[in-house]
């Protein structure tokens, strides 16, 4: 059985938006690309090797594909994710499913991407893992698919922009297994699904009189 891993930047409002560079996405007039650069420090060049450690696919939607398929190509061999993400499968979500793809090792997820991503999750092989792709991940969110997340939290707020829990979003509990924080103060978090939202109370077991009558001013 393989798992679909999400790998993500966010700022602490959760906005996902271009963090690599001003040209990366500037859709909607979003006028930070390029926020998580400055805070870019050995610990964080750690936590993305660790993500990479393991056997992986690539899991992109069609507008990562596309800034990914213009860049990590032509980084050359000093750069061990070029390669890496070279010779590794692409699968990419669409909404051409004949789309022609020109990165080596690239294809399309087909016309039904839930269908398609469900009997990938059921094979044998590596997990799949997403970098970026803020708008099919509303789509994995929506459909229950996702497994496992690594999420890096950058001490900035952006206030606009493409958020990683976005309409797609359905409630669902999470396990932190590890937590770090760099030098420069993002924190670099792993969580594993745990299922549904659980919920307690801390009110009182008899309610007060006004506790009640605030009850009745919110009907």
């Amino acid at each position: 059985m393989r798992k679909i891993i999400v790998g993500a930047f966010a700022s602490l409002d959760g906005i996902m938006q271009a963090p690599g560079g001003p040209h990366e996405d500037p859709i909607g007039g979003f006028q930070y690309g390029g926020w998580a650069a400055p805070y870019f420090d050995e610990a964080m060049g750690q936590a993305v090797d660790e993500m990479f450690a393991r056997p992986f696919d690539l899991l992109l939607g069609r507008k990562t594909y596309d800034i990914f398929a213009a860049h990590w190509p032509y980084v050359g061999a000093d750069d061990p994710i070029g390669p890496l993400f070279d010779r590794i499968t692409k699968y990419v979500a669409t909404r051409n499913p004949d789309l022609k793809l020109t990165w080596q090792n690239s294809r399309t997820l087909g016309a039904d991407v839930v269908d398609t991503l469900r009997k990938l999750k059921g094979e044998e092989g590596p997990d799949l893992l997403t970098q970026g792709s803020t708008d099919f991940l509303q789509t994995l969110f929506k459909n229950d698919l996702v497994d496992e997340m690594y999420v890096s939290f950058f001490p900035l707020v952006l206030a606009k922009g493409k958020r990683l829990f976005g309409d797609g979003a359905r409630p669902m509990a999470l396990k932190l297994v590890s937590s770090n924080v760099s030098g420069s103060g993002v924190t670099v978090n792993k969580y594993v699904v745990a299922g549904e939202v659980e919920t307690g109370s801390f009110e009182f077991e008899q309610p007060t009189e006004a506790e009640l009558e605030r009850r009745r001013k919110l009907t």
